[in-house]
Order: structure tokens, then sequence, then C-alpha cells
């Protein structure tokens, strides 16, 4: 399970959605969200899931890539999908016992919630799998950079995001190399009850925080030797540019949110 998770991992290519703008992918990529919670019916969420899958067959990433991402959140997803099943009533009953009663509103709410979540999180693995840490960095600090009038230290607080994207892959590994060690000392991690495990997870925690603090350490050490001194007169070494492609993407993106307005008027509220 530790190797499934691909967060903050850049998968290379040449691409169109690789060669956009990072500041048009974040942009796309918060629109893209908001639209998937204005979805009201089955009808505006599958125009979205095909949005998606355009968007992820023009970025030339594998699909394997994605499924490794939707690995770790499939308990949440199924845990999400019991509770609207059993808590959420209305429309047809098809089956009822005692306190347990299941409908067609919640089967279809449970349904929805799951797919919802899972478009979610391919949309923000498709950023991080097209957009480097350092232009996504860029792409975030250029987009808050109004907030610098308000004396918000705007960079950052988008290098803190960057570091903390660029090292999960590396505390994944650590953390692999930690378990195995420990396994290899005779340590029981899979076994036992939920304290039992809990217990288990001590040795690992421990070291891990304390090789978190040294990596911390080394790396303000790293950035202080080279003489970092923040956002103030910092040069790039790529340029970004808000071109044609762009403010097409873009203004298909607003054109989508007409779309799903529409089709919500159409069709009305399913769940």
């Amino acid at each position: 399970m530790i190797k499934d998770i691909t967060i903050g991992q850049y998968f290379p290519g040449n691409s169109f959605v690789h060669k956009l703008d990072p500041r048009a992918k974040l942009i796309i990529t918060v629109l893209f969200m908001v639209l998937i919670f204005m979805c009201k019916n089955f009808y505006s969420l599958a125009f979205m899931l095909v949005l998606l899958a355009a968007a992820i067959a023009v970025s030339k990433v594998p699909f394997k890539m994605f499924f490794k991402s939707l690995k770790p959140i499939v308990p949440i997803v199924i845990f999400t999908t019991i509770l609207n099943i059993f808590y959420v009533t209305g429309g047809t009953v098809l089956f009822s016992w005692r306190f347990i009663t299941i409908s067609t509103k919640g089967i279809f709410t449970a349904l929805f919630m799951a797919v919802r979540i899972v478009a979610l999180i391919i949309s923000s693995s498709l950023l991080t799998y097209t957009t480097t840490p350092t232009m996504l960095t860029d792409g975030l600090e250029r987009l808050l950079s109004p907030l610098n009038k308000l004396h918000i230290q705007v960079h950052t607080l988008a290098m803190i995001m960057t570091l903390a994207l660029r090292f999960i892959p590396t505390l994944i590994e650590e953390v692999d190399k930690i378990m195995n060690a420990q396994k290899a000392r005779g340590a029981d991690l899979e076994s036992g009850n939920i304290l039992q495990r809990a217990k288990a997870l001590v040795p690992i925690l421990v070291p891990l925080f304390v090789s978190s603090i040294r990596r911390a350490y080394e790396l303000a050490f790293a950035m202080e030797c080279r003489c970092y001194s923040g956002g103030e007169g910092r040069t790039r070494m790529k340029k970004m540019k808000f071109g044609l492609n762009e403010s097409v993407t873009v203004l298909l993106s607003v054109v989508s949110i007409a779309a799903v307005v529409l089709i919500n008027n159409l069709f009305g509220k399913i769940i």
C-alpha cells in the first residue's frame, strides 16, 4: 500500500497538458472541482467524467498511474458508500429490517458520492502528474501575488506547499525502508487488533520523525549556504507564458460551467 501512494509525483511527458502554463492548470483544476460539486444529477456528472477522460487521454499519462493513486482512498470510498446506503432515506424502499433501511435514494447517493470522490482525486493527480513541483510553485505564487499587498508572504506559502509535495515520495520511501528494517528484526506489523497494530507503528513513527527533522535541518542549512533569501528579486530560468492555448482552455472550462448549469436545469436534481 505504501508504494501505491503517488501524491506529489511527476510523470515526464511532452503532451498538450504538460505544455500548458501551470497557472492555467491550477485554474482549470479548481474550476473542475467546483463543477463536480455543482453537479446535481448523473447526467451532469457523466458530462464532467467525459471531460476528465478526455484530459487524461490528451495528457498521455498511463491509466495505471491513476489507478495507483486511487488505491489508498478505497477504504474511504467504501466507508462513505456504506454510510450513504444505510443513512440516506427516500425513494422506493428496497430492503427494511428493524433499524436498517435501504432505499433507491440511498443507493443513488452512495454511487454519486463515490464517483465524485474518485473524480476529485483523479483531477488533482492529473495536475501533479503533468506539472513539475517548481512550475507548480511558480504558478501558485503568481496567482496569489495580489495577496502581497496585504503583506502576506505568498512566496513562502508556495515554497512550503512545494516542499511538502516534493518530500511526500521521499517520506513514503523512508517509511518503506523503516518497515522493512523492523520486519527484519522480527517486528509484527500486520497481525493483531487495531490497538496492537497502533502500538506496532511506534517503532516506525519515532525514527520517521527523527529523520524528517534531520532532513528539514539539512535542507534549511543547504538553502542558507546558497544565500536563499525568498522571492524578492528572484529570477526564473523558465518564463511562464499565458498564451492562446491557455486562454482557449480556460474559456472551455467556463463554457463547461454553463453546460453543467443547463444540464442541471433540464434534468433537475436526481439524488
